[in-house]
């Protein structure tokens, strides 16, 4: 019997990438190595843009999404945020009204989306506001039962990636980085999401 298509698109920014990996798997390449399926054909097309807003996001999300339909028996959506909105200017409650219309609109289509929380800044000064943007991002997803990674709080102190990030030059981790955000989406209800035995 033929395997079930589930395409995943993944939206967010550079950290979408495996930028700044030695490896070149970043985080979704060690997510997906881990997500085992008998049933599914799990296809993934990651679509990062460089410092993206939720503002940016919200005006790019549907047509990227509509032009790659073609050929899935199911379509669905990984939104992971970056932490650039305050610097852009974007208010907190702009903010969580942009993913929260993204989030709306996707369901209304039928397809389900995963969200992942920005990640702290290696800039120190940034990282209060970027907290509060992270809780604004949860608390959208958690009243629509969506499920939510804040990949903030477990990080912000973490001494290697703290480490890492440190010696950064674009705001992207190596591998010890891309490592513990695989591991934080892993955990926090990704096969849950899919349908997936735990791997």
């Amino acid at each position: 019997m033929a395997k079930k298509t589930v395409r995943i698109i993944v939206l967010g920014d550079l950290m979408v990438s495996p930028s700044g990996d030695p490896r070149g798997l970043g985080w979704l390449g060690r997510v997906l190595s881990r997500s085992f399926s008998d049933e599914l054909n799990i296809e993934v097309i990651a679509l990062p843009v460089p410092g993206e807003t939720t503002a940016s996001l919200g005006e790019r999300w549907w047509p990227e999404l509509e032009r790659r339909m073609a050929g899935a028996d199911e379509l669905r959506l990984v939104v992971a945020l970056g932490n650039t909105d305050p610097a852009a200017g974007i208010s907190i409650s702009r903010s969580r009204l942009n993913l929260a219309t993204i989030l709306d609109e996707a369901r209304k289509r039928q397809i389900e989306p995963f969200v992942v929380g920005p990640v702290p800044s290696r800039f120190e000064d940034q990282n209060p506001e970027i907290e509060h943007l992270a809780w604004g991002f949860e608390d959208v997803a958690n009243r629509r039962q969506i499920p939510f990674v804040d990949c903030f709080k477990p990080l912000v102190e973490h001494e290697d990636w703290r480490n890492e990030m440190a010696e950064s030059s674009n705001g992207v981790p190596g591998q010890v980085g891309y490592g513990l955000i695989a591991w934080l989406v892993l955990n926090r209800g990704w096969n849950e999401w899919l349908g997936l035995a735990e791997s």
